[in-house]
């Protein structure tokens, strides 16, 4: 399967992203891609509180969504929406971070809501608190494709091995990164991380992200790190984009995880053990 990454620099403007992400999409399709995958907030990049809850919707009426689903169904592709910044029905008015997988008729065939939370201090001059503003997930999800056993997860999750080993112990294939990364922490953690989840579940990596600084009406304009990558079962980095926004492309196939299970079947190796 022939899968193309998307690296994006996403507005705080849904409407300006749609548009792009479609025109991007149907050139990945014209070149031959039959998995497309977007990074993290796919929809809005946004620091602003107030912005958001200006330019989000609910599920059911996302125009990002409706229409994502709508180009994947011409374009006859598998889409991942890496993630899409979404309003909920929860009493404290938090959004939820979600990920969506769409067949290539246009069905939504899986979502899943970021679990862990990113609430970091990077540095005095750069902090994030994403709980103060987004609802954590609490169930870990896996898919069924023709072409493997897809794994979804979202950026800060890269930094919780547990949840990948879950994932390949219920099947996991192929392990999905959409992400956002901050560029201080990119710099020094990206690479390393998903090579370290790769190897130590036996899966492929894919993990698109989202590149440069972020045009905002509203608020302070968010910078990220960029650097799409697929690695493979193995840990090689078979395909790195820069930080210029683009595609990225890779072909994958589904014995390569099986060939590196077979060769470490550490997945297998679980023991109880007593402390600390």
């Amino acid at each position: 399967m022939r899968a193309a990454l998307l690296q994006l620099t996403s507005s705080d403007d849904p409407e300006e992203n749609l548009g792009l992400v479609r025109g991007r999409l149907r050139e990945a399709a014209a070149e031959g891609a039959g998995f497309v995958l977007t990074p993290e907030v796919t929809n809005c990049v946004s620091a602003s509180r107030t912005h958001q809850h200006s330019v989000l919707t609910h599920e059911a009426n996302d125009p990002v969504l409706a229409g994502l689903r709508e180009e994947a169904a011409r374009a006859g592709v598998w889409l991942l929406i890496g993630s899409l910044a979404l309003t909920t029905d929860d009493p404290d008015g938090r959004f939820a971070n979600r990920s969506f997988l769409i067949g290539p008729e246009g069905r939504l065939v899986a979502r899943y809501d970021k679990i862990h939370m990113f609430d970091v201090a990077i540095s005095d001059a750069e902090t994030y608190r994403e709980s103060a503003g987004f609802r954590p997930g609490r169930r870990a999800r896996v898919a069924e494709t023709p072409f493997g056993t897809l794994g979804l997860s979202i950026c800060y999750d890269l930094r919780f091995p547990y949840l990948y080993r879950a994932l390949a112990q219920a099947g996991a294939e192929i392990l999905t990164v959409p992400a956002a990364f901050a560029q201080p922490t990119g710099r020094a953690h990206w690479r390393p991380l998903l090579q370290a989840r790769a190897i130590e579940t036996g899966a492929w990596v894919l993990a698109p992200a989202q590149t440069g600084t972020h045009a905002a009406r509203r608020g302070k304009a968010r910078r990220t790190w960029g650097h799409s990558m697929v690695v493979s079962p193995w840990g090689e980095v078979v395909a790195e984009a820069g930080e210029a926004s683009g595609i990225l492309y890779a072909e994958i196939d589904r014995a390569a995880a099986a060939e590196a299970r077979a060769r470490v079947p550490s997945l297998q190796h679980d023991r109880e053990f007593d402390g600390p």
